[in-house]
């Protein structure tokens, strides 16, 4: 008979060890190491590959298929379509949208003629049924299965061969054979093998809906991000129409994408020019307003950075950011008290992005100090600028990636100067030049001498 084995493992990153402590030696997290049972069986002998090695050269690199599911923006975030076989991991918090994109890509890809099989464990047929009724699904090429038996629901895939499959959750399904609780280290590792070989095996694309902590990361360990081909993060306030979808992982395009939704009656429906949505609520001649052009892996989108300075009541000030970073933020605090003595030390500093997007690139960093500043000092910057940058320690301003794309998409939205660095500006076709001012810059000193004089 097989060996059982009691082990503690970590429900955030899958660190094994034979005892109990109070903090993972892996990731850090207190208390949540949880005991798993491992059952050892005997080791069979498998027959040797037939695989051979190669040539480069040899390799067969035609095209991949791809199934579209004509929701443009979602067909541009995977990379230009769904490829068979494929395993992407769709993650997000309750209540955020999660199911119910999946249920309109099912719908889109059921009325091409594909087989979809939409397996729900959470919740009823009839619960899926209405939801699907809600967002305007019928049709027949569409099967709601519910279930949490991996063994039940492999047998029902091979049984219908749907092209499709939509598991809705990992962390639910379970296998009986492994004795953890659903939900569990090992639980969410074995289910997801399963669900990875079966993929590759019959050539199904396949989409896992998993949880998040309170962090924001993935619920399970970290070998299922390792395992499936694609990883999609749903980022929104519940309470805010607006839904970012990015892809953080994907072998079969670039990361970084993001595709904005908005939240409608009947489901989500996809934004096409997202920087419109963003600067529709814009409040010009503000204080602490500045219009940034970023870009979000291959799409330019501007965005408004906001900042508020007041006079501190503490004996120590307060920073706070929304969609920056903290540790930049403090960054750029330094930088204006060295280069420019403001006395900062006494003051709030607030910083966020409107909309409720995360901005990670540096070129952002000019914007986010001139609208410190301009707030600082009460005055405006004019309404139809816009500032990119990346801040160096020393107050210089570095050069930016992807400047011709930034600049067309403020152009597009009827803005007529640019601040940049002086190193951007080489090299400019007229056809941007002749349409949008350009200003450059060395140092953060000239920024403030132009926008703040």
């Amino acid at each position: 008979m097989a060996k059982e084995k009691l082990i503690w493992a970590c429900h955030s990153c899958g660190h094994q060890q034979p005892k109990w402590g109070g903090q993972c030696p892996g990731c850090s997290e207190w208390n949540s190491l949880q005991e798993e049972v491992i059952i050892r069986e005997k080791v069979r002998t498998f027959s040797l590959s037939t695989n051979r090695p190669i040539p480069l050269p040899e390799v067969n690199c035609d095209e991949i298929p791809r199934m579209t599911t004509h929701m443009s923006e979602f067909d541009r975030l995977m990379g230009g379509g769904i490829v068979p076989g494929s395993l992407t991991l769709v993650g997000g918090e309750p209540g955020i949208g999660k199911s119910t994109i999946l249920m309109q890509i099912c719908e889109a890809m059921a009325t091409q003629g594909a087989r979809v099989l939409y397996v729900s464990g959470e919740e009823s047929q009839m619960q899926t049924s209405l939801r699907a009724q809600r967002l305007g699904a019928k049709s027949a090429n569409l099967l709601i299965y519910s279930e949490t038996n991996v063994a039940s629901i492999r047998a029902v895939i091979e049984e219908v061969k749907p092209s499709l499959v939509v598991i809705d959750s990992i962390q639910i399904v379970y296998k009986p054979e492994v004795s953890s609780a659903p939900g569990s280290v090992t639980q969410v590792r074995e289910c997801a093998s399963e669900f990875m070989h079966m993929a590759k095996g019959f050539g199904i694309s396949t989409f896992l809906v998993g949880h998040v902590t309170k962090s924001g990361e993935i619920a399970g360990p970290r070998v299922l991000e390792h395992l499936v081909d694609t990883v999609l993060y749903f980022e929104g306030d519940r309470h805010n129409q607006v839904r970012l979808m990015r892809a953080v992982k994907n072998r079969f395009g670039s990361t970084d994408e993001i595709v904005v939704f908005q939240m409608k009656q009947q489901g989500l429906e996809e934004v096409r020019s997202p920087s419109e949505l963003f600067l529709s609520e814009r409040l010009k001649n503000n204080p602490g307003s500045v219009i940034i052009p970023t870009v979000e892996g291959t799409r330019p989108i501007l965005i408004e950075v906001q900042a508020l300075v007041s006079q501190t009541v503490f004996p120590s000030p307060s920073r706070r950011s929304t969609g920056v970073d903290q540790n930049r933020l403090a960054l750029l605090l330094a930088v204006l008290e060295k280069r420019l003595n403001y006395p900062l030390h006494q003051k709030d500093v607030f910083v966020s992005v409107a909309g409720g997007l995360k901005i990670s690139e540096p070129s952002i960093d000019l914007g986010v100090l001139l609208a410190i500043a301009s707030s600082l000092t009460n005055r405006s910057i004019h309404p139809d600028v816009v500032v990119v940058g990346e801040v160096g320690l020393g107050g210089e301003v570095r050069s930016v990636t992807q400047i011709e794309a930034r600049l067309k998409e403020a152009i597009l939205l009827g803005f007529a100067c640019c601040l940049m660095p002086r190193k951007n500006c080489q090299g400019l076709p007229e056809s941007i030049t002749s349409k949008i001012r350009i200003k450059g810059i060395d140092f953060v000193e000239e920024a403030i001498d132009v926008l703040l004089p």
